[in-house]
């Protein structure tokens, strides 16, 4: 049994008490490795560890600490800053600036005005704001902090930065892990995803701030809790748990009501509130939210998130374990507060993921509002002859053709492809893109963009200012984790981390759900929008995206699955594939949350980084499906929601915003 100790820790100019709960004995002068893979813990008395979850991205609000710092008895902060776009481009940046490498908002934004604060309260700090030089970033910090008194203790992790490797790489003879091309000629960044062991270690020596570059998103709240709970290794299942508490609040306010289905049953989105993750040892947590704060913590937002960018939703591999979330269950709890449990976890596997960027030339995207009788049509006719016009400069300057071009009217639901009904729009807009291997080239459609204002169309308005920027494309493979050295670095001590545990997981131990009986028959059925039956949530993974369809009740399950084939998605979908006679979707059954997930691959031209399209992260897929036609009989439709079979047939919500 846990003996509950305390002790006091010491920063130079900071003392608090913590609750310490011994998990098992352990030395403080034992190996870091020890820490690593057994873990100490340390708990508030009431023996949660409760989580604040501060960011999503690299500009998210700078009022989440502010919010967080209002939750009684907080553990830990967390923030997750980085997606795959991010490392290439903080790559770019830190070629052309000092600092440009590493989250510089995370030092002079979300910590440094709350630091005594985090100190005095004990509150831990860990970040994945690192980017491409974690280094630099607890440099940064460590000399800010210094600058008004303060001597936190900062640990950063070093290792997932492979840049200097690109030749092993070439001679491995690596290849993408989605479309088999070969390693890229130049990278601007190339990242290992490591794991949560390495926080934990930081945690067990004492950091107060734990700074690492690209883990994986889950990570920066799976290492808290590793600490916290003294987890091994080997305790796949709570390692799971802990994993999918880190993908519900990784994402911030997505698992608080932001971007919900139900958008108008969510309260003051000015103030949307953070996630606080209030965690136990045995796995379980409650996601709620700081009082006071907008926002909206139901099993919809939660299981909505939690099917969030998930493919196979019995498979969903991190560094430290194989995750099964088929069997989770949400439930109300409170006001605010839902209970989620249930997740299963697989050991591991041998590989980690590494993401690399390269840059394929530059980017010029001009956005032409036209209002007119009939803007659609001369906007689409714009757009082409602008389009026909660079090409005739380039050929007579002699410079090589575009390496792509796009072009579509915002405001004629031009993401809709054949649904599109807004074909009399008198305002809209002509996104028109062109991709080039020479900047000046990418310049030059940018400013003949200008020419359209008296060479075109009638009630063309001034261009919003063409952008030209680097395209980069991303580049994934697995590599065997023996070959990525993690060390730690905490006050200026280096030390190498003992290599995570070994692989192990095998696909064939995945037990599927059985098949469920199809609905009864039934001699009428009248179609409902299937907005009226479910939540959906959508979401970009490379060139392919998942689209999670929840029904609000679990008797509306079998409708929804009958009418929601892999073929009928792929029908629906159709003008998106990049070549519609390889179209595929795969179906996953979830049936903890009465939930389908499909994922619908080589769909997004290119991917979130390398698409030229409008939604290129996939974010508006699950709306276009929430107009999916669904028969159901015709009593069950009687009882559906009007205000939700109108506004999937296209009329207006009733009441106001």
């Amino acid at each position: 049994m846990a003996l509950p100790t305390a002790r006091v820790r010491r920063g130079g100019d900071h003392t608090h008490t913590e609750r310490m709960v011994i998990l098992r004995p352990v030395d403080s002068r034992d190996d870091a490795a020890s820490h690593w893979l057994h873990g100490t813990g340390s708990v508030n008395n009431d023996n949660v560890a409760r989580i604040g979850a501060a960011s999503a991205q690299l500009l998210d609000s700078v009022t989440a600490v502010e919010q967080l710092l209002a939750v009684d008895g907080l553990d830990y902060l967390v923030f997750d800053f980085l997606g795959e776009g991010s490392m290439g481009h903080l790559s770019l940046m830190s070629k052309f600036m000092p600092g440009g490498g590493f989250a510089r908002e995370f030092v002079d934004l979300h910590v440094m005005p709350h630091l005594p604060a985090l100190l005095a309260r004990g509150i831990r700090v860990v970040a994945n704001a690192g980017g491409v030089d974690p280094a630099g970033c607890a440099g940064a910090l460590r000399a800010a902090a210094e600058a008004i008194g303060l001597r936190p203790r900062i640990a950063f992790v070093e290792g997932d930065d492979l840049r200097g490797r690109s030749e092993e790489m070439r001679a491995r003879g690596v290849r993408d892990m989605f479309d088999g091309r070969v390693f890229p000629e130049a990278i601007e960044s190339m990242n290992a995803y490591l794991g949560a062991f390495p926080i934990a270690a930081a945690l067990a020596e004492g950091a107060d701030v734990v700074i690492v570059g690209r883990s994986v998103d889950s990570a920066v709240t799976l290492g808290p809790l590793i600490h916290a709970f003294g987890w091994s290794a080997e305790q796949h299942d709570l390692l799971a748990a802990g994993t999918l508490v880190g993908h519900l609040i990784e994402c911030g306010t997505q698992v608080t009501g932001g971007t919900f289905t139900d958008w108008r049953s969510v309260p003051d989105w000015a103030n949307g509130g953070f996630p606080v993750a209030e965690c136990h040892a045995d796995g379980s947590a409650v996601i709620t939210k700081p009082p006071g704060t907008g926002g909206l913590v139901t099993p919809g937002t939660v299981t909505e998130q939690m099917l969030y960018e998930v493919a196979d939703p019995q498979a969903y591999v991190v560094p430290d374990v194989v995750c099964d979330f088929s069997a989770v269950s949400v439930t109300q709890q409170g006001p605010e507060r839902v209970l989620v449990r249930g997740a299963r976890g697989y050991p591991p596997t041998a590989t980690c993921k590494v993401s690399a960027t390269w840059q394929r030339g530059w980017r010029c995207t001009v956005l032409q509002p036209i209002v007119a009788i009939d803007a659609v049509p001369r906007a689409e006719r714009q757009a082409a002859a602008l389009l026909a016009h660079h090409a005739a400069l380039l050929e007579r300057r002699a410079m090589a053709p575009a390496l792509g071009t796009h072009s579509e009217v915002i405001g004629a639901e031009a993401c809709l492809g054949p649904r599109a009904r807004a074909r009399g729009a008198r305002e809209v807009i002509a996104r028109v893109v062109v991709e080039h291997a020479e900047r000046a080239a990418a310049e030059l459609f940018g400013r003949e963009s200008y020419a359209a204002l008296t060479t075109m169309s009638a009630g063309s308005l001034i261009p919003v200012s063409p952008v030209v920027v680097p395209v980069l494309r991303v580049f994934s493979f697995l590599l065997d984790k023996t070959a990525v050295p993690v060390t730690l670095d905490i006050d200026g001590r280096k030390r190498q981390l003992a290599p995570p545990a070994a692989g192990g997981f095998d696909p064939a131990a995945i037990v599927r759900p059985p098949v469920p009986e199809p609905p009864p028959a039934c001699e009428k059925l009248e179609p409902v929008p299937l907005l009226a039956l479910a939540l959906a949530r959508s979401g970009e993974k490379g060139n392919l995206f998942n689209v999670a369809v929840i029904a609000r009740r679990r008797e509306l399950l079998p409708w929804i699955r009958a009418a929601l084939s892999p073929e009928g998605v792929a029908d629906w979908y159709g003008h998106l594939f990049d070549d519609p006679a390889a179209r595929r979707v795969e179906r996953f059954e979830v049936p903890g949350v009465q939930a389908l997930n499909f994922v619908v691959h080589e769909c997004l031209g290119g991917g979130i980084m390398g698409s030229m399209r409008l939604d290129a992260a996939a974010k508006n897929m699950a709306q276009l499906l929430l107009e999916f036609p669904v028969p159901v009989p015709a009593a069950l439709r009687a009882e559906l929601d009007p205000a939700l079979l109108a506004a999937g047939d296209g009329a207006p919500w009733r009441g106001a915003p």
